[in-house]
């Protein structure tokens, strides 16, 4: 019955859409290929969109009830394709696809290059004091540790005690490995105070790269001893896999890793090169404001670029997953939602 109501609503939409350019909507699926990079990318973009953190809360109710009126097959008529979209893309920034519950808007993807450009900002000013490092480190792991486990697998409950683990795992380690770098920079000798100043810029990739696994890995350990549901070709639940939940772990934390390669590295890479020009020699006022765009330019490119290197719901063949899994379905592959 709710097949047939899908399909009414579906026929209904379609019949406004033969001068739109936008695909046939389908509930719950990307509106791009999710099986090519460039796909994904197109997908993630419309994730990170920050315009839906302008979005009303009286927009976001009219967003769900016209996907629940597509649902059930009571769409109204005129209704089109994009406007599902658009629906459905609103839906999908704000609300958590697991709980369906709000994400606090500083830690939706959507606010993730926003909120997290100053602090990115800060943890690249030069002539870093052990006070300021310890601060910025902090700073960004508490913002990344939010960021986890708001955008989490939330098939399973998680304990609080974990999210405390996990926080404090990832702030340790991102210091710890922050502060040693400088200090093992400081007393380089063989640098030249211009060398030694380039090098510190590039301290924070190695400790936000390596804390960033360590947030993560800490933050979502529990799937690994629970296991992260698996669903069939039609959303319907298969069990609870714990080889799912480890490729779930490995994607996001690849995904982490390569995330704050161009953040971290290009910015300094390029404002060595603008720091020589006439115009920040005479002006150095301006090599703040300059950094900072130079930040959020890097930023908004890495990513979605990063997160386009795995698709949010994964697929894996049955065979690769535990023999009880394999025998609860007759499908070849299911799917898992890996997190962000």
């Amino acid at each position: 019955m709710a097949d047939t109501a899908t399909t009414a609503s579906a026929a209904a939409a379609s019949a406004a859409n033969a001068s739109t350019d936008a695909p046939p909507f389908q509930l719950g699926k990307p509106r791009f290929q999710q099986t090519s990079f460039y796909g994904r990318f197109r997908h993630f973009l419309d994730i990170i969109d920050p315009r839906t953190l302008f979005v009303t809360e009286r927009r976001l109710r009219e967003a769900v009830q016209l996907l629940e009126d597509y649902k059930h097959g009571t769409l109204r008529p005129g209704v089109t394709n994009e406007q599902l979209w658009s629906a459905q893309k609103i839906k999908q920034a704000i609300l958590h696809p697991d709980t369906n519950e709000k994400i606090f808007m500083p830690f939706r993807m959507s606010g993730y290059i926003p909120f997290g450009t100053p602090i990115v900002v800060g943890l690249l000013l030069p002539n870093q004091t052990l006070a300021s490092t310890v601060f910025w480190q902090w700073l960004n792991q508490s913002h990344n540790a939010c960021v986890n486990y708001a955008n989490r697998n939330a098939t399973k409950p998680s304990p609080a005690s974990k999210f405390i683990q996990g926080y404090l795992g990832a702030v340790i380690s991102a210091v710890s490995i922050a502060v040693g770098l400088n200090v093992l920079v400081q007393k380089a000798n063989k640098f030249t105070p211009a060398t030694r100043l380039l090098v510190q810029r590039f301290v924070p990739f190695p400790a936000v790269a390596s804390a960033n696994i360590c947030n993560v890995v800490l933050m979502r350990y529990g799937e690994l001893e629970e296991g992260i549901d698996v669903l069939d070709a039609d959303g319907n639940l298969v069990g609870s896999s714990k080889i799912a939940a480890r490729h779930a772990l490995l994607e996001t934390a690849l995904t982490r890793v390569v995330l704050p390669m161009p953040i971290l590295v290009l910015p300094p890479i390029v404002m060595s090169m603008l720091e020589k020009t006439a115009l920040l020699q005479a002006r150095p006022r301006l090599l703040l404001p300059v950094q900072s765009l130079v930040c959020l330019a890097a930023f908004g490119l890495a990513l979605p670029l990063a997160i386009s290197l795995f698709p949010q719901m994964s697929e894996i063949e049955t065979s690769q997953l535990e023999p009880e899994i394999a025998r609860a379905t007759s499908s070849r592959t299911v799917v898992y939602n890996k997190g962000l």
